[in-house]
C-alpha cells in the first residue's frame, strides 16, 4: 500500500494518547488537562481503560492548542470551542471574544512597554561600577530620584 493511502488511512482510526498528542502537538499532560476540563467531551476508551482519541477529537485538540498559541484563557477557549462546534454560531460572538483578547493583550504590551522604559533609564542612570552607589536599587526600594514617574 503506498504510504499516503496508509497514512490516510491511519488518520481515520481512533489514535492513542501518544500519538493524539504526536499529532496535535498537545503533550499527553495536557491532553488528559483538557479532557477534564471538558474541551474534549467524552473521549472513548478501551475495556482495559486506555483513551483512544479518534480524528475529531485530534482537530479539536489543533485548535485547543492554537487558541494556547495566542494567548486564550482556558475559560476563552472553552467558549471558542463551543462556538466552533455549533455551526449556527454567530460570528459576532467570535469576534466579541476575540476583540476582548486583543484589548487584553494591548493593555499588557504597554505594561511591558512603560516597564521596558523605566528599566533603560535606571539601567541608564547606573554606573555598573565599583562604587556602593546603584539608582536601580534606590528604585526598587522606593528611594529613587531619577525617575519623577515611574
Amino acid at each position: 500500500m503506498p504510504s499516503k493511502t496508509k497514512s490516510a488511512a491511519l488518520s481515520s482510526q481512533p489514535v492513542n494518547i501518544g500519538e493524539a498528542a504526536r499529532q496535535s502537538g498537545v503533550s499527553a499532560k495536557m491532553l488528559r488537562h483538557y479532557e477534564s476540563l471538558g474541551l474534549l467531551g467524552t473521549v472513548t476508551r478501551t475495556d482495559s481503560g486506555y483513551r483512544l482519541y479518534s480524528p475529531a477529537d485530534v482537530h479539536t485538540l489543533r485548535f485547543i492548542k492554537r487558541c494556547r498559541d495566542l494567548g486564550f484563557s482556558m475559560a476563552e477557549i472553552g467558549e471558542l470551542v463551543g462556538l466552533w462546534q455549533n455551526k449556527r454560531r454567530a460570528s459576532a460572538n467570535v469576534k466579541k471574544i476575540a476583540q476582548k483578547h486583543m484589548d487584553e493583550l494591548s493593555e499588557r504590551i504597554a505594561a511591558m512597554q512603560a516597564m521596558q522604559r523605566t528599566l533603560s533609564t535606571l539601567l541608564h542612570g547606573c554606573h555598573g561600577d565599583d562604587r556602593p552607589q546603584c539608582p536601580i536599587l534606590d528604585d526598587l526600594s522606593g528611594e529613587s530620584h531619577l525617575l519623577s514617574n515611574p
